[in-house]
């Protein structure tokens, strides 16, 4: 048999300015680089206990249980519902996008009884709306997404978390596409469990998932503790709930794990530790406001440029990401050619869309190492190109001019 023998790993140096994942902080990458330790260290704990009070500040809230689960954003959402749902509790999801309609997929999948409140793609539900469906529905969970990169469209979130205490419903949002670059103010917002990713505006690499849960939704998942036979210790006590059906997604354990208990339930990814505490680190260095504005801007400078191109945007800027714009393709353009034309001349990605969006427009993301102004301007720079190119006819150097404009207002 013939041996294949393969070079070393040397991807083109690409700027992602798609959906996600985005390039990663150096930084993070270099942290990455940083010798393994045994899980159970001293020096390893004490790198998890900075990690958690870090997470506590990049979430907005007090919770004690904020820490990382192993694995990428999907991770934590899986984490989250397992662990708050049981076989046939009512589930309520809002779903306005591809995300939404994944927590439904999850939701089926460990048997939950599964109500809706649809909402058209490029639109957001009312508190209204989330209180009409608690009140016909009478679920005992709620699940939402705070920024569905599918639509672009971010969910307002505020009232939601004291609607769903007033009808005794637990809480869960999905935040992987906002962590780290818009508010995600757990508690102000009244949430019981929130999860996110590093891949997006965290500014690192995909492969673990922050999440941060509330003493109300600990004490649910408590109740639901089945710790393995092997390292089940002679004080074990199991909980009187039934059991949550995933081991390795199983926050019970998860959650003693990162506890004073340092339950061996897996082995950390240590690595990944690394990034994500570093994530965290340049994020609060930055400061949060400051974060936040570093985006809004960027949003702001990109939807000035596309505009001025003759292009117009899906959804309302009311409800608009600032990390995720939403464009739409021009009749007669190829959106597909764009695309590689964009890759292979520029280095450069834009994305593409789901569902009943696909074709119709791109999404053009700035976040995270990305949210800067010169690689907004080199975007709508390259894309102007290609666009001219393609046939598409507007003002030379228009999109360019309107969003360094943006940037100067």
């Amino acid at each position: 048999m013939t041996q294949t023998f393969y070079g070393q790993i040397n991807p083109p140096a690409r700027l992602l300015m798609g959906p996600g994942p985005v390039n990663a902080h150096p930084r993070v990458l270099r942290a990455m680089a940083a010798d393994m330790l045994g899980q159970f260290d001293p020096e390893m704990t004490q790198y998890m206990n900075q990690t958690m009070d870090l997470y506590r500040q990049v979430f907005m809230t007090e919770n004690r249980w904020t820490l990382l689960v192993d694995g990428t954003a999907r991770a934590g959402i899986e984490a989250a519902l397992v662990s708050l749902v049981e076989p046939g509790m009512k589930l309520l999801i809002v779903r306005a996008g591809r995300f939404g309609l994944l927590l439904s997929e999850i939701a089926s999948r460990i048997g939950a009884e599964i109500a809706t409140l649809d909402i058209p793609w490029g639109e957001v539900a009312t508190l209204e709306q989330v209180e009409a469906a608690i009140k016909a529905h009478r679920p005992q969970v709620l699940a939402c997404i705070h920024g569905d990169t599918s639509t672009t469209m971010a969910q307002p979130l505020d009232g939601v978390g004291a609607l769903c205490r007033q009808y005794d419903v637990l809480s869960y949002v999905d935040a992987t596409a906002t962590l780290g670059g818009m508010p995600v103010a757990t508690d102000r917002w009244g949430v019981d469990v929130v999860s996110g990713g590093l891949q997006k505006c965290m500014g690192g690499p995909p492969g673990s998932a922050p999440i941060t849960i509330s003493d109300r939704a600990a004490a649910h998942i408590f109740a639901r503790r089945h710790v393995e036979a092997g390292i089940r210790g002679s004080d074990t006590t199991d909980g009187v709930r039934a059991r949550i059906p995933s081991n390795y997604l199983d926050l019970a354990m998860i959650m003693d794990y990162w506890s004073e208990k340092r339950l061996n339930h897996h082995t950390e990814a240590t690595s990944m530790l690394y990034a994500a505490r570093e994530a965290a680190r340049i994020m609060l260095e930055e400061g949060l406001e400051a974060r936040f504005a570093r985006h809004a801007s960027a949003s702001k400078a990109m939807c000035a440029g596309l505009r001025a191109m003759g292009l117009d945007l899906f959804g309302s800027d009311a409800h608009r990401m600032t990390n995720v714009t939403g464009v739409y393709i021009p009749e007669g353009i190829d959106g597909e050619r764009v695309r590689t034309r964009m890759r292979e001349d520029f280095e450069i990605e834009i994305g593409s869309a789901f569902g009943p969006l696909q074709g119709k427009i791109w999404r053009i993301g700035a976040m995270g190492y990305n949210a800067e102004k010169h690689k907004v301007l080199l975007t709508l720079g390259a894309l102007e190109a290609v666009l001219r190119a393609e046939g598409h006819r507007f003002g030379a150097g228009a999109g360019v001019d309107a969003g360094l404009a943006a940037y100067c207002a």
